[in-house]
């Protein structure tokens, strides 16, 4: 029972939390967390030499092998779930919009968030490029807007690794200056 179930179990489980720790990690490093990413690093190689170490001591186990694999693929998908629910990090949002986008823009200002706008020029004609940074968990409440307000607007989303001047946040938040953003 040990041999075929619950070794294989096991090694799946940790390679769970092995490749979901990868992810977080890789996240971190991504956002300048300089201080936790070694951290999970550390875990991480713990858990993945436990678990090789498991397979090598039962190279006759076809069950471990595919245990092994199924981990991996399944700790990708964790992984990008926790990812997706901790929402670390900032973004700046751009939009261009064609037709007038003053009510977007005092939506937007009137929800908290901080909006600059350009007056630009496109391949259809004049347009307002809008650029607003907000804290990742805010990104589907401005898009929203955005989509109520220009649903035809055309807009980008990108991750902002360091602001450099003091700010307001519409958490009441201040971003620091020239440090690494965080949530």
């Amino acid at each position: 029972m040990f041999h075929w179930v619950i070794l294989p179990l096991l090694i799946f489980l940790a390679r769970i939390l092995d490749v979901s720790l990868n992810t977080i990690r890789i996240l971190l490093i991504g956002r300048g967390h300089k201080s936790i990413a070694p951290l999970l690093g550390f875990v991480q190689v713990i858990v993945w030499l436990l678990a090789i170490r498991q397979i090598f001591l039962n190279l006759s186990n076809p069950v471990c092998f595919i245990a092994y694999a199924a981990g991996f693929a399944a700790g990708t998908w964790v992984g990008m779930l926790i990812e997706e629910k901790l929402a670390i990090g900032v973004e700046v949002i751009r939009v261009i919009a064609r037709n007038d986008a003053s009510q977007l823009i005092q939506f937007l200002r009137d929800k908290g968030y901080r909006v600059t706008r350009v007056n630009g020029f496109g391949v259809t004609g004049e347009v307002s490029i809008i650029y607003t940074i907000v804290r990742r968990q805010d990104m589907p409440d401005v898009v929203s807007i955005v989509r109520r307000f220009n649903p035809k607007a055309f807009y980008t989303i990108e991750n902002v690794r360091t602001v450099t001047e003091n700010f307001p946040h519409r958490s009441g938040k201040l971003f620091k200056r020239n440090t690494p953003l965080r949530s």
